[in-house]
């Protein structure tokens, strides 16, 4: 199994909007095979160490590797990068390994 933390800033003002787009891709990416949990976190009012109010992060689970490169090639992840084009100021990818 596989754990991912993938952290998206989006544009001034776009958090909402990236986040909208997200979530409608959420059920289908859910269904993928090799998915076991897949879904968005924003910070908790009363975080110590926020990721910012332009960020949100997306919290994943995938069976193996291979299971990740089908998701990274599918169709739900292509339309959510097509749609927020211009709205996300950076991401960044953690791919880590039960500890």
């Amino acid at each position: 199994m596989l754990h991912v933390v993938a952290v998206i800033t989006a544009q001034p003002g776009q958090r909402a909007a990236v986040l909208r787009e997200l979530n409608a891709i959420v059920p289908e990416v859910r269904q993928e095979e090799g998915c076991i949990e897949y879904g968005p976190a924003l910070d908790h009012e009363d975080s110590p160490q926020p990721f910012g109010a332009d960020s949100l992060v997306v919290l994943e689970k995938w069976e193996s590797k291979a299971a990740l490169d089908q998701h990274l090639a599918a169709p739900p992840l292509r339309a959510f990068i097509a749609a927020t084009e211009g709205m996300v100021a950076s991401l960044a990818v953690h791919v880590l390994n039960p500890a």
